[in-house]
C-alpha cells in the first residue's frame, strides 16, 4: 500500500511539473530541429551512452571471473 500510494504521489508530481512548463517549446531545440544538427547531438549521446553500457558489461564479466576464481 506504502509504494502504491508513492507511486501516486510521484505520478501526480510529474502531471504538474508537465503542466507547468512553458508550451512554446526550446528555442535551442527548434534551432537544431531546423538545421538539422538535432540528429548529430543525438547520436553523440547514443553513442556515449552504448560506450557505457559496453564498459559496465565488460567490468561485469571481469568480476565475474575473479569471483569464479575465489
Amino acid at each position: 500500500m506504502k509504494s502504491f500510494m508513492l507511486t501516486i504521489c510521484l505520478m501526480l508530481s510529474f502531471s504538474l511539473i508537465t503542466l507547468a512548463q512553458n508550451s512554446n517549446g526550446v528555442d535551442m531545440a527548434s534551432e537544431l530541429r531546423e538545421s538539422g544538427k538535432i540528429y548529430v547531438v543525438v547520436m553523440v549521446i547514443a553513442v556515449i551512452f552504448i560506450g557505457l553500457a559496453i564498459y559496465l558489461f565488460s567490468i561485469d564479466n571481469r568480476l565475474k571471473k575473479i569471483e569464479k576464481q575465489k
